[in-house]
């Protein structure tokens, strides 16, 4: 478990690279600073590298013997996807969750960070740096954003106005349009999502109620999941079971602010 003083210290490194690494090139970038990596739709810009290895630096020097578990590096080296459930504690790192609006000039983006220990999350920061949002949770303290304590919002259990949010349409499959449908055809209010980070914040806070996330790469949702559970909600897979941070989910999974309600999703989904 980290100190106080641990968890100011990491807030005040991840608001540091931003500054230094991201910040300065945010509507900045040249044709030469983007890079794709899998594909035309995962992009990698020199913010990206240039804040990881920064955050490699400052992070596992805070606590000693821990080891980096980034986008980046793994895209370059996927074996290190197994130290999440290994003995030393593992940062989970998204340099800039959202590079899409990064490149386009979009102010949605952050920068992701959760500490785990074999498996287990232990602390999270989720940085919005063009517009100053910070939240902060720690296992067993609570949930914060800009300070404030949040808590998930209480529904009814009913799917009718009750509102989802998914990825956008142009990444659905036959199969999920299908399973999306269904969902729609109880009277859900659909909304879409651009950037995770930014997601689950509103969720903990409230303003948002549920999410289906069709995907698990760990450093999209390690923070924001830790951040959920501790404003009060659950996080529940598509065969009911608890979401591991190192992946082997069942999807979808759904980030809700209770199992009924997450299993009202799930099986509406699945019909």
């Amino acid at each position: 478990m980290l100190s106080a003083r641990e968890v100011a210290e990491v807030e005040a490194a991840v608001r540091r690279v931003a500054a230094e690494q991201i910040l300065p090139r945010f509507g900045r970038l040249a044709a030469a600073d983007i890079a794709y990596k899998s594909s035309e739709t995962d992009l990698v810009t020199v913010a990206d590298r240039a804040a990881e290895e920064e955050l490699a630096r400052h992070l596992t020097a805070l606590v000693p013997g821990s080891v980096m578990v980034g986008e980046e590096g793994v895209a370059a080296d996927p074996g290190l996807l197994a130290a999440i459930g290994g003995d030393a504690p593992a940062w989970i790192v998204d340099p800039i969750d959202g590079t899409h609006n990064f490149v386009s000039g979009s102010p949605r983006f952050t920068t992701l960070v959760a500490l785990a220990h074999r498996g287990r999350l232990l602390a999270s920061w989720t940085f919005a740096p063009v517009m100053d949002l910070m939240a902060v949770a720690v296992a067993g303290g609570g949930a914060y954003v800009d300070g404030q304590r949040v808590r998930v919002r209480p529904v009814p259990p009913t799917l009718r106005h009750l509102d989802v949010t998914v990825s956008p349409p142009i990444w659905w499959r036959p199969e999920e349009r299908a399973g999306y449908h269904r969902l729609s055809a109880h009277g859900v209010a659909l909304s879409f999502f651009d950037t995770s980070g930014l997601e689950y914040i509103q969720l903990a806070s409230g303003r948002r109620t549920a999410m289906v996330i069709r995907w698990e790469l760990p450093w999209d949702h390690a923070a924001g999941l830790l951040l959920h559970a501790e404003a009060g909600g659950v996080a529940m897979t598509a065969d009911g079971g608890e979401v591991r941070i190192g992946g082997g989910n069942r999807l979808p999974f759904l980030v809700a602010p209770d199992a009924e309600t997450a299993r009202l999703v799930l099986s509406a989904l699945a019909d």
